[in-house]
């Protein structure tokens, strides 16, 4: 493919799904190149995986700043590398709606549950406790209201009888490490092509 959007991932923990988005390349041909990999934690093992991959890195600990003050150094960072769409993964950070409105449209987030369920923390214990027959993830455009922008995939995993928080949370991110990939490049192909990407509706990989 011609044209590819330079993408940028915020992590804050292993990097599981950042692995996923880079090695996507590998099977296919995918609309966007993770040019840049930013952290809130600087001791983030994904920082390491992401300079293993030659990716450029930036972390700063977030302790003691003021969100909005946080967010302008990471947007200045962004800007410096050329980003163009943000893909969070597994950042646990909430952005500062100065930062969302500055890229309103251009990111993307994977959450453990299938929106609109369960938003916010512990996903799968909640699901668990409310006897639910599926738990999944989706991936999402990011908006100001937490866990709420537009849907654009989701996979379903079904829940076992002896699951537990932990052996669910196994499962579905396994799903993640498929669909987040595939949901990118349809973004990102779409916002080449001129759409913004919110009418995305994908089937699981």
């Amino acid at each position: 493919m011609a044209e590819r959007l330079a993408v940028a991932v915020l992590i804050s923990g292993r990097g599981s799904n950042l692995e996923a988005l880079v090695e996507y390349k590998r099977k296919a041909d995918p609309a966007y190149e993770v040019v840049f990999v930013a952290s809130n934690v600087p001791e983030a093992r994904g920082l390491v995986l992401a300079r293993r991959f030659g990716i450029k890195t930036w972390s700063r600990s977030h302790t003691g700043m003021e969100r909005a003050e946080f967010d302008r150094l990471v947007d200045a960072e962004l800007k410096r590398h050329g980003v163009e769409v943000v893909a969070l993964a597994g950042y646990m950070r909430l952005l500062s709606p100065q930062f969302i409105q500055a890229w309103e449209g251009r990111i993307l987030n994977i959450h453990p549950s299938l929106l609109p369920e369960y938003k916010g923390l512990d996903t799968h214990q909640r699901a668990l406790l409310s006897g639910e027959v599926y738990a999944g993830c989706s991936v999402h455009i990011v908006t100001t209201e937490l866990d709420d922008g537009p849907v654009i995939a989701q996979a379903q995993v079904k829940i076992r009888p002896r699951d537990t928080a932990e052996t669910l949370a196994e499962r579905v991110l396994a799903e993640e490490h498929q669909l987040y990939p595939a949901a990118l490049d349809a973004f990102c192909r779409a916002l080449i092509e001129g759409n913004s990407g919110t009418e995305l509706s994908l089937e699981a990989p």
